[in-house]
C-alpha cells in the first residue's frame, strides 16, 4: 500500500518539475523577445546633450525641458559651450539636468583646448564652483605631444572627483587616457563616431569602466527601417550595461529635430529584448550617475 500512495505524490512531483521547466523556458523565450512597442514605456536618458549659446535665445531652458518632456526624456547629461548653458539648464531643472564641464569657451575650441592658456586653472574653478560630474564632451581629433601635458591633468582631475571624462574621439586617446588613469571612467562619445562595431568590441572589452553614447551612430545601427546591423546588435547586446542613447544638439537644427532624434532611437530600441533595452534608454545611467530615472520626473523641474 505504501508504494501505491507513493504513486500520486511521484506524479504531482514529476508534474511540477515539468511545469517549473516549461514556466522556465518561456521565461527565457520572453527574455529573448524584442521589446517593440513596450519601448515607449520606458524613461529615456539623454547622454549627449549641448546647450550652446547660439541656442538661448531660440529655445529657453523652459522649451528645452518641454521637449524632454514631450518625448519621454527624463533627465539628460549637459555640456555647453560656453559653461553657462549647461549652468542655465541645471538651475532652471536641477532634478532632471546632469552637468558636466566643458573646456571650451572664449577662443578654446575643439582643436585647441588642451593648449590653451589657462586652461588648468578654468576647469579647477569651473569644477570647484559647480557641482559637475564629468569633463567633457571635448574633442581629440589626434593625438600630439602637446596636448599630453592637460590630458593627463584632465584625467587626474576626474578620478579625484570620481566623475567620468566625456571624450570624442577615436580608440587611440581613449587608450592613453586609461594608461594616465587606469580607474578612470570614460564616456565614449558616438561610440567613436568613425570606428566600426569590431573596434568598438575590442575596447570595451579591453576597458571594463568604458561607456559610450550611440548619439549620431543611429543610422549605422539602422541596417533598414525593419532591421538592425547584425555586428552593431551583437555588441550592443555584450555589453547592454555601459551603453547609453544619446541626441548630441551640437546645432539648433537638432533641437528642431529633437522628437525625431528621440523616436529613431526608441525605435532601434524597440528590436532589443526588455532587459537590454531598460539598460540603454534608462538604467546604466542610473548606475554611472547614481540617480533615480522614472517617467513619474515628466512635467517636473
Amino acid at each position: 500500500m505504501s508504494h501505491i500512495k507513493l504513486i500520486p505524490k511521484l506524479a504531482r512531483g514529476c508534474a511540477l518539475g515539468l511545469a517549473t521547466m516549461l514556466f522556465s523556458h518561456v521565461a527565457l523565450a520572453d527574455d529573448d523577445h524584442a521589446i517593440g512597442d513596450g519601448v515607449h514605456e520606458l524613461p529615456i536618458f539623454d547622454a549627449h546633450i549641448h546647450y550652446k549659446q547660439p541656442a538661448w535665445d531660440a529655445f529657453s531652458p523652459s522649451t528645452i525641458i518641454e521637449l524632454m518632456d514631450k518625448n519621454g526624456v527624463a533627465m539628460g547629461l549637459v555640456s555647453s559651450s560656453p559653461d553657462e548653458g549647461t549652468i542655465r539648464l541645471w538651475e532652471f531643472a536641477p532634478n532632471r539636468i546632469v552637468p558636466e564641464l566643458r573646456p571650451y569657451h572664449g577662443g578654446a575650441g575643439s582643436s585647441n583646448w588642451a593648449t590653451s592658456p589657462g586652461m588648468e586653472e578654468y576647469l579647477l574653478e569651473r569644477l570647484d564652483k559647480y557641482p559637475h560630474e564629468g569633463i567633457g564632451e571635448f574633442h581629440v581629433h589626434r593625438l600630439t605631444p602637446s596636448d599630453e601635458p592637460l590630458l593627463r591633468k584632465v584625467a587626474g582631475m576626474a578620478k579625484a572627483r570620481n566623475i567620468p571624462i566625456h571624450i570624442h574621439s577615436g580608440s587611440a586617446p581613449v587608450d592613453l587616457l586609461y594608461r594616465f588613469e587606469p580607474g578612470l571612467t570614460i564616456i565614449w562619445a558616438h561610440a567613436g563616431m568613425s570606428e566600426p562595431p569590431a573596434v568598438i568590441e575590442t575596447m570595451m572589452a579591453k576597458y571594463d569602466t568604458l561607456y559610450a553614447d550611440t548619439s549620431f551612430r543611429e543610422s549605422d545601427i539602422l541596417e533598414s527601417h525593419d532591421t538592425m546591423d547584425s555586428d552593431w546588435r551583437r555588441v550592443l547586446l555584450r555589453f547592454s550595461d555601459r551603453f547609453m542613447v544619446g541626441s548630441d544638439t551640437w546645432v539648433n537644427s537638432q533641437w528642431s529635430r529633437y522628437s525625431q532624434l528621440i523616436e529613431t532611437n526608441r525605435h532601434w530600441l524597440s528590436m532589443l529584448p526588455r532587459k537590454a533595452a531598460e539598460r540603454i534608454a534608462y538604467r546604466n545611467a542610473e548606475k554611472l550617475f547614481n540617480r533615480k530615472i522614472s517617467k513619474a520626473q515628466i512635467g517636473t523641474r
